[in-house]
């Protein structure tokens, strides 16, 4: 299959010939066709297969065949929404370099860069904008944003934006949006909930999978690493100075961690810089920008980077530190591997995240190679296989202690008849991707 058999237009096809593109992958192939029908289509597959352009071709095609309604400048007439200013930052580069050759404009907004501009792109007019719903909204309270002429509209990595607690401001926006439109929803996994929001919203949608959920690619070899939270550093630092070749993606868990790790890399001799969502986006962009150019070898990122960043064969990523949620590995990992590549993923594991690993274990339906590296044996056995995954019955039960006695032997003492300790406090997510008792993340991206 070739991407003239889909029945795109000459000057997109003149766009993929010029960047190289001759054959669309399978989530291309099943979806360009339905959104050109004008079809609502909830599409999955993992991340790194092309669902970009499996939007973004056939969007710009529809547009390009239509006309502006009404005099003045132009209103958006495709609406993209977005979790993360990385991930604006590169559909707004494919669709501008998909559609070369047609005339239509695109705007990209996000938190962390000026108002000013922004309102005057609007001005001067926009076919295709591109936006994290923070900053969307921040214009439509201001009224220098206008989506009452929005035709298509798309809702990309839907599974990151709940997470990431924009559920309110998704709601408002489309409270904004015409309902007679087209609305595709992309995503790297497909929970019950985004199908359930999708139902919502969504007409008669047909959901277009090329992968299992949370799958993925099969060409990324896994390994886990055990050793004491104290040591890792040290342990990152024997590796990548093994390693010293290859660019590296290296995880961490909080903002000022990735700061201080990128610090003591760099004081290691190691050319590093961090990015996370305290930072600037001219800083992110700067940082982003040197990691691949080659300048920093180490880019230490937190998870606003698992999404929207496009990094061309990409051999290695670190975990530092395991995410919290497991889908969030996922996000993580297909930064490499991507479209056919090889790629490796090590995870650091203490003692203390060994529950974190047999969560992932579990997702992926599958036993990580744990390999402890010489001169860094843990004090404590990180303990991932408890509850190993069995091809043909799934995870297998811990053992439960005989009715009447504690796990250490001892028997349990009887409580009282009447006594009442109230309702059972258990550990949650707030539906954000976020722990209760926590902060919330930042929505505004």
């Amino acid at each position: 299959m070739t991407f003239e058999t889909l029945g795109l237009a000459p000057a997109l096809l003149r766009a993929l010939a010029d960047n190289g593109y001759t054959t669309p992958t399978p989530i291309q192939a099943d979806a360009i066709p339905l959104v050109l029908a004008g079809q609502d289509v909830l599409g999955g597959a993992q991340t790194g297969t092309g669902k970009t352009a499996a939007f973004g071709l056939p969007l710009l095609q529809k547009l390009a065949e239509g006309k502006p309604a009404g005099n003045g400048p132009r209103k958006p007439r495709a609406l993209i929404l977005v979790p993360t200013r990385e991930l604006a930052v590169q559909v707004g580069d494919s669709l501008k370099a998909y559609g070369r050759h047609l005339r239509l404009n695109v705007t990209t907004i996000f938190g962390g860069a000026g108002m000013q501009p922004q309102i005057d792109a609007f001005r001067r007019g926009v076919d295709i904008l591109v936006a994290c719903p923070g900053r969307l909204l921040d214009h439509l309270e201001r009224g220098s944003a206008k989506l009452d002429a929005v035709e298509l509209l798309v809702l990309d990595e839907a599974d990151r934006m709940l997470d990431m607690g924009f559920l309110p401001a998704i709601k408002r926006v489309l409270n904004r949006v015409p309902a007679n439109r087209q609305t595709l929803l992309f995503s790297a996994t497909f929970e019950s909930q985004i199908k359930a929001l999708a139902l919502e919203f969504m007409r008669n949608p047909v959901q277009v999978q090329v992968a299992a959920n949370n799958t993925i690619a099969e060409t990324i070899v896994h390994r886990a690493h055990p050793v004491d939270g104290p040591r890792k550093r040290e342990l990152l630092i024997d590796i990548l100075a093994k390693r010293h070749t290859e660019q590296v993606l290296v995880f961490g868990k909080t903002k000022h961690g990735c700061n201080r790790l990128a610090e003591q890399l760099v004081e290691a001799g190691l050319s590093a810089v961090a990015i996370h969502g305290n930072k600037s986006q001219a800083a992110r962009q700067r940082a982003l920008n040197e990691f691949k150019s080659g300048k920093a070898r180490v880019l230490v990122a937190t998870d606003v980077a698992a999404r929207g960043l496009d990094i061309p064969n990409l051999p290695l990523v670190i975990n530092h530190d395991l995410p919290m949620v497991a889908e969030d590995y996922v996000h993580r990992i297909g930064r490499t591997g991507r479209n056919g590549a090889s790629g490796e993923a090590l995870s650091l594991v203490s003692p203390d995240e060994a529950h974190l690993l047999r969560q992932i274990q579990r997702m992926l339906k599958a036993d990580v190679e744990t390999e402890v590296v010489r001169g860094f044996e843990p004090t404590r056995a990180v303990r991932s296989d408890s509850a190993p995954f069995d091809q043909k019955r799934g995870p297998r039960p811990p053992q439960r202690p005989q009715r009447g006695h504690r796990p250490h032997g001892k028997p349990a003492q009887a409580q009282p008849r009447h006594a009442h300790a109230g309702p059972k406090q258990h550990g949650s997510r707030d539906g954000r991707g976020n722990n209760k008792q926590g902060g919330r993340r930042d929505s505004r991206a």
